[in-house]
């Protein structure tokens, strides 16, 4: 299990490389996304999942939280909810949240491993997604069995696969259809490729085996957060992809990463400017709210954002972001 430690304010070289080609340090540009982690609980335990999620973990968005999450999208004018989690459909207030936001006029986004669309009080999910026109955003790692099973448990492709047939029948993933968008994820500590030319494998082997379509692919860097830091570290191989990360950022991509226009919520209602930081403890800072309880949009859409070297995950190479690559 992770432990959160909040960390002081960072002054290492992620942090001393952006102002070295910047005059102040990264601030929001606005929240048009408000991010919301409902949970640790999931019904796979991923190698490369950077909240370390699983069946045996009970942190859960309460209730009450999930108010205050809804009063904050009816008083601002945050137009997305990005839900995640672990398994977001496995928190007991899920198709609340979904449902309301809806009623609110936002878009919903949901992240989701597809998987979970088979356990038990889950089947029925995929129509409740249409109905609501949630935009889905699902979990792939690869288009390869082998691989998939090996990050994710045996069996997990299939089901996958399974899911996605499903969705396609009921118009997501189709032209004119609703959004399905698929998330590939490196197998090991090293940048993913091209996510243009990665797209097209993915269409070709999941078309042409599995008659499967979905809208686009989103090519993800792992950052060394979690589960996966704490697999590099037993591997011996964490400096070295630490390095590699510092070695191709990309200044191009600090005008898009996440955390300029996404503000993250956590299980318990902590803010933070991403859901990397919220593992790692690193709250927002102490001028803005800290809590969704005492949200303020004026005060959190202009503040400075908190950073520390695990930020070179989403500004390395083509840079890496919750909707892929950035430059």
């Amino acid at each position: 299990m992770i432990t959160l430690r909040p960390q002081p304010l960072p002054r290492g070289s992620f942090h001393d490389t952006v102002r070295s080609i910047r005059r102040e340090p990264l601030t929001s540009q606005g929240i048009t996304t408000l991010q919301v982690n409902v949970g640790y609980r999931c019904n796979l335990a991923c190698s490369h999942c950077h909240v370390g999620a699983g069946p045996g973990r009970t942190e859960t968005m309460d209730s009450k939280t999930i108010d205050a999450v809804l009063l904050a999208l009816a008083n601002g004018p945050i137009s997305t909810i990005d839900i995640t989690g672990g398994a977001p459909e496995l928190n007991p207030d899920f198709r609340r949240l979904v449902s309301s936001a809806r009623t609110l006029g936002k878009n919903i986004i949901v992240r989701t491993n597809l998987a979970v669309l088979h356990e038990p009080g889950m089947l029925d999910l995929p129509v409740f997604y249409r109905d609501q026109d949630v935009e889905l955003v699902a979990s792939l790692p690869c288009y390869q069995k082998e691989n998939v099973d090996a990050m994710r448990g045996s069996g997990t492709f299939a089901k996958c696969i399974a899911s996605l047939k499903e969705l396609n029948g009921l118009g997501y993933g189709r032209l004119d259809g609703l959004p399905l968008h698929l998330v590939y994820n490196p197998a090991g500590p090293f940048l993913p490729p091209s996510q243009g030319a990665l797209e097209q494998d993915y269409r070709r082997e999941l078309g042409d085996r599995h008659g499967v379509a979905f809208t686009s692919l989103y090519a993800l860097a792992n950052l060394p957060v979690g589960r996966f830091h704490e697999r590099l570290a037993r591997s011996g191989e964490l400096d070295r992809y630490r390095d590699l990360l510092a070695c191709a950022f990309n200044p191009n991509t600090l005008d898009s990463v996440m955390c300029r226009t996404l503000l993250s919520v956590g299980w318990d209602g902590r803010l933070y400017d991403c859901d990397f930081n919220q593992v790692l403890g690193l709250t927002i800072g102490t001028d803005t709210p800290a809590h969704i309880n005492d949200f303020d949009y004026d005060e959190l859409a202009r503040r400075a954002i908190r950073v520390g070297d695990h930020c070179y995950g989403c500004t390395a190479g083509h840079g890496s972001t919750c909707t892929g690559s950035t430059a």
